[in-house]
């Protein structure tokens, strides 16, 4: 795939509440950005903020009781007992923590504090993941195509932290019209040699493009548009996920503990 140059436009919004219209606030953006419009082929980018508080996904913490269990994770890993039992409720699995973080499985997926954000959150309440990012990312797709009559595709993204690294990246939790991974292998690199395990997580590095001009703080820019990335638009659902034993750092974990991979909420 051969993308000699793309263009990101940042989609300033009023500050979303629950039961907002996400693609009015979209469409309305898009109008005062440099790009005019949608067109076909673009790919918008969402905070997973932005489209959980459109959902209702928000939670005050007043309204929680803490389990034995939150308080016991909360003493051990400093944390608010309140907080610590949102994570729990939210989680498939916890495999560990950090002072301040529970490391949670959640949906196939690896994610501190089973993706629970208290960041651009109401005082005193916390931000959860939209029930089905899938989903949301293509009902969004669907409004704005209807609308606008661009045919466009859809990510919503998340901030993450990666191994041994510090600072967090943009990552796709629900994607609609594009892949979000696609397949380089048995083509050549540089030296002829046939690559035989590459895959590009493409809707990971858009993601992390638009990030650049969203911001993470007070900008109230919650989404993007990209544009000229190339990306065949089309009946793509979904973002790609692999099995905890196919997974590299989960693998190595695994095999010095097997039990990770059982089906509870409580710590090993």
């Amino acid at each position: 795939m051969t993308t000699p140059s793309f263009s990101v436009y940042g989609l300033a919004t009023p500050l979303i509440r629950a039961g907002d219209d996400i693609a009015a606030h979209l469409l309305s953006a898009v109008k005062d950005q440099e790009c005019r419009g949608f067109e076909a082929g673009d790919i918008v980018v969402i905070a997973e903020s932005a489209v959980a508080t459109a959902e209702g996904q928000v939670t005050r913490l007043a309204d929680i009781e803490p389990s034995a269990e939150a308080l016991r994770l909360a003493e051990k890993y400093r944390m608010d007992p309140r907080v610590a039992e949102v994570v729990l409720r939210e989680s498939d699995q916890i495999v560990g923590g950090i002072p301040g973080f529970l490391l949670s499985m959640k949906n196939g997926t690896l994610l501190p504090n089973a993706g629970i954000d208290a960041s651009n959150a109401p005082p005193g309440s916390v931000v959860l993941l939209p029930i089905n990012p899938d989903a949301s990312a293509a009902r969004i797709r669907a409004a704005i195509t209807d609308r606008s009559r661009a045919d466009v595709a859809v990510i919503i993204v998340d901030s993450r932290t990666h191994a041994m690294r510090l600072g967090c990246s943009g990552v796709a939790i629900g994607c609609s019209g594009i892949p979000s991974v696609v397949d380089e292998r048995g083509k050549k690199d540089i030296f002829g040699r046939e690559l035989e395990v590459t895959k590009r997580a493409v809707a990971d590095c858009i993601a992390s493009a638009a990030e650049l001009v969203m911001g993470e703080a007070g900008e109230c820019v919650p989404a993007a548009v990209v544009r000229g990335i190339g990306l065949p638009v089309g009946d793509y659902a979904g973002v790609a996920t692999i099995d905890a034993s196919e997974c590299l750092f989960m693998g190595v974990a695994l095999h010095a503990d097997p039990s990770l991979l059982v089906d509870d909420k409580r710590e090993p």
